[in-house]
């Protein structure tokens, strides 16, 4: 599965500001990467742990502004279309699963 963090976020103050970077900062060390400004993805292993990833992204929102959580599962993901500009990109691969013996 994938989990997108989409957001907006109002930086018209310093403490705005700040309440934006330290968002931005737990999507990255949750394992979030950026897909455009704003739009951030990570892929789960699985609905469980996207469900704790959700929970704790949930307890540290920030106060003002919008966050949308939105999982999606891989086939649709693939599915996506890229664009930049009018050349065809194709998505990101769901990262290497690694096996234990």
């Amino acid at each position: 599965m994938w989990l997108f963090a989409m957001f907006d976020l109002p930086t018209d103050s310093d403490k705005a500001k700040k309440a934006y970077v330290r968002f931005r900062k737990l999507l990255l060390g949750h394992g979030f990467t950026m897909l455009q400004y704003s739009v951030y993805a990570r892929h789960c292993a699985s609905e469980d742990s996207t469900a704790a990833i959700r929970d704790s992204i949930r307890g540290q929102l920030p106060a003002d502004g919008q966050v949308r959580l939105l999982a999606v599962t891989d086939r649709q993901f693939s599915r996506m279309e890229v664009y930049c500009g009018t050349k065809r990109e194709e998505t990101e691969d769901p990262p290497a699963q690694i096996m234990l013996f």
